[in-house]
């Protein structure tokens, strides 16, 4: 293959791969509220196993939604806000990830997780999305004075913050662990994933309690109910990390967290707020201690080989 040749491909590959991405994040969107951003969680999985030449078709798939989400928009919230959001979240959180990536690989010579590494990067990317957001909120309010005298900076910079860190830890890890898996066998088959211990979990018990949790929250007629239901999915977490390590965590927490989200009736409603802080903490300790213990098996057979 000459250099030409080679060049050609190389932008094929990287529009082909902000495509794909950019089509994955307007669905990610589509689900995100202000305190669970999805978005951030696929962002993060993507800077941390795409290699770093891959990183400007992140950029450009984000940068196509952004732009036109500050074009539809424009007249509603002034042109200082539109300057501001279509900058794609991904390029402010590079600065982030880049450094960590340099300076602490996310794994370990044998193999293992550096949870730490991964919650650092996870709680800078989501002060840097705070910021900017609540920045982006500020210009709006500016360009209309007196249009949602109900909004309050400060509550909404805490909801940004927690959004992009809970959305973060429930996909991020979840990404990393299906990755590792699948890429830890040979050949890679349906057959196999019904084989591992934690698929046969995940259905028999962690999805089921984590669906009925959610069932008795938004069925329950008195606070005191709703609250102890959501504040049960913790339970699935701990129990899927003693057997089956962050990989456990992972995707307890996932499911957990999606369970939790459509709980909420309201838009920033304090006490699903609350439960989402603790379900964030609890995510962040099990990954940690996750990560120190040994995971099963990945599908049918213990780890042979780890890409970094």
């Amino acid at each position: 293959m000459n250099g030409s040749t080679a060049h050609r491909v190389t932008w094929v590959q990287l529009f082909a791969l902000a495509a794909a991405y950019a089509a994955v994040y307007e669905f990610a969107r589509y689900l995100t509220i202000s305190h669970w951003m999805l978005t951030a969680g696929l962002r993060l999985a993507c800077l941390f196993l795409l290699p770093i030449r891959y990183w400007p078709a992140l950029i450009l798939g984000e940068a196509l939604p952004s732009f036109e989400n500050a074009l539809l928009n424009v007249s509603a919230f002034g042109g200082a806000w539109a300057l501001a959001a279509a900058v794609p979240m991904v390029l402010l959180w590079i600065p982030v990830v880049r450094p960590l990536r340099q300076r602490w690989p996310l794994r370990t010579s044998d193999g293992a997780l550096r949870a730490g590494v991964l919650l650092a990067a996870t709680l800078g990317c989501a002060v840097v999305t705070a910021i900017s957001t609540t920045m982006e909120l500020e210009a709006a309010l500016l360009s209309n004075p007196g249009a949602w005298p109900s909004i309050s900076i400060n509550d909404y910079f805490w909801a940004y913050l927690l959004g992009a860190y809970l959305g973060a830890l429930t996909l991020t890890p979840t990404v990393l662990a299906i990755h590792e898996r699948v890429t830890a066998v040979p050949r890679f088959s349906v057959s196999l994933v019904w084989k591992s211990p934690l698929s046969r979990d995940l259905l028999a018990w962690i999805l089921p309690i984590c669906a009925g949790l959610a069932w008795v929250a938004m069925a329950a007629s008195q606070d005191g109910l709703r609250q102890a239901a959501r504040l049960a999915l913790i339970l699935p977490i701990f129990a899927a990390a003693i057997r089956h390590g962050w990989h456990g965590t992972a995707l307890a927490g996932m499911a957990a967290s999606v369970a939790l989200a459509v709980t909420g009736a309201t838009l920033l409603e304090p006490e699903m707020i609350r439960c989402q802080a603790v379900l964030a903490l609890c995510i962040s300790g099990t990954l940690l201690m996750g990560s120190r213990l040994p995971v099963r098996a990945t599908l049918a057979s213990p780890l042979t080989r780890v890409r970094r």
